[in-house]
């Protein structure tokens, strides 16, 4: 069983980070710069390579803009929380973890992965269920960032919390109503909790939290895109952790 991925940055960070490609299949005759960038990297690697029309190209990618190049991936190898913590524990830092509580839009997801690595972040937490996978949106939206930032795939977000808690780590939920964000304290080890689109973050997910924080609403509109709110938090985080350092 195989992916695809496609766009010119997606596939040339799934080869740059090594993730193990099976195919490219590029447009044949182009003489776009990007695409001989990939060639040649791909070539340095030995991989697979073809060349093909654009009508099979828009096949493959069913009608999405391919950019012209196409890659026969493996399927994304999720990881255990347990490596976030790792990664964060090699770079001597505190943990920075997102979790995403029932994100379901894969472009809000594929947008929280790649503010992810902006920031640095240690890794991002989905669940199993009522959650977008890591599939080509995810993958496109976050502009290849995915081969970057450690995903852990879990069955019960609640739980999770729990363990993070005994691995020393803060929990903080984002909710309407609670203290404004850079009012709270964000500097050591933190998870921060993104709830889903509509419904904001699940009642028992909520009440796991050891605090809330809230971003403030000036205008007419009551609620954020998802991913904004995040990389708005993210950013704050990394703000504070600055001026501590």
């Amino acid at each position: 069983m195989e992916d695809i991925i496609y766009g010119r940055n997606p596939v040339f960070e799934a080869i740059e980070s090594g993730r193990e490609i099976n195919k490219l299949v590029f447009l044949e005759g182009s003489k776009d710069k990007a695409l001989q960038k990939i060639i040649d990297a791909a070539k340095l690697k030995k991989i697979v390579m073809q060349f093909s029309d654009r009508k099979h190209l828009d096949k493959l990618a069913e009608g999405e803009n391919h950019q012209g190049v196409i890659a026969y991936v493996a399927p994304y190898a999720y990881y255990e929380v347990e490596d976030l913590l790792a990664k964060a524990a090699a770079k001597n830092e505190p943990p920075f973890l997102i979790i995403c509580d029932e994100i379901t839009d894969p472009h809000n997801l594929g947008s929280i992965i790649r503010t992810a690595n902006a920031v640095g972040a240690h890794g991002v937490i989905i669940p199993k269920r009522r959650s977008a996978a890591i599939n080509q949106t995810v993958v496109k939206t976050s502009c290849g960032a995915v081969e970057y930032v450690p995903v852990a795939r879990v069955t019960n977000i609640t739980q999770t919390i729990g363990y993070l808690k005994e691995a020393g780590v803060w929990i903080a939920g984002t909710d309407m109503g609670a203290p404004t964000y850079y009012k709270a304290n964000l500097t050591g080890a933190i998870a921060i909790v993104i709830g889903n689109e509509g419904d904001g973050i699940s009642r028992l997910v909520k009440e796991s939290c050891d605090f809330m924080i809230s971003l403030p609403m000036l205008g007419e509109v009551s609620s954020l895109n998802a991913s904004v709110a995040a990389g708005v938090v993210m950013y704050e985080i990394v703000r504070q952790r600055q001026l501590k350092s």
